[in-house]
């Protein structure tokens, strides 16, 4: 799978398990245990719609590059830039701190909260990387032989790990009681 070859990772078996029921969260007032982050009642519903803005935004990207239109192709990186920064940083606070507090009385889930943001961290720094790598593909055309596959490769990558969120790791995000 092109995911495993980008990040020389297997899917983890107990993303599996997250599939299931999601186990109850041991807090009170709402906020993960040992922090002041709030359950956001709103969360995965912004979360799945900055998926479907940075899809959206990635195929413009694809049909742009695809057209020959190198410097609309670098404006359009530049917003996929700054929209996947912003979920970047909205998921690993609001959603991963947040897991991991309410979740570390269940080993199991909380491993698998661990396990996705450790995962997280490589792949953003794997798309921030390509993403600096064309940042000037507009004035620099030779780019453009190598950017294709690239992008296809992160794209592919783009929608594996979006489907994995939202099926096994979004359940989870649950209001602490």
């Amino acid at each position: 799978m092109l995911f495993d070859f980008l990040f020389g990772k297997k899917h983890p078996p107990e993303a599996e398990a997250g599939r299931a029921s999601p186990p109850p969260m041991p807090a009170a007032g709402g906020q993960a245990p040992g922090t002041h982050i709030a359950y956001h009642p709103n969360l995965i519903d912004q979360l799945k719609a900055d998926h479907q803005k940075l899809l959206a935004t990635f195929g413009h990207v694809l049909t742009t590059f695809k057209a020959g239109d190198l410097a609309g192709t670098a404006k359009l990186l530049e917003e996929f830039r700054g929209d996947i920064q912003g979920h970047l940083l909205t998921e690993n606070v609001k959603l991963y701190i947040y897991l991991e507090h309410a979740l570390r009385q269940d080993e199991e889930s909380h491993g698998l909260v661990h396990g996705f943001r450790h995962e997280m961290d490589g792949i953003g720094k794997v798309v921030l990387a390509f993403l600096g790598k064309y940042r000037n593909i507009a004035s620099q055309p030779d780019l453009a032989v190598s950017f294709g596959p690239e992008l296809e490769q992160i794209g592919e990558a783009l929608v594996a790990r979006i489907k994995r969120e939202e099926e096994t790791l979004y359940p989870l995000y649950l209001p602490a009681y």
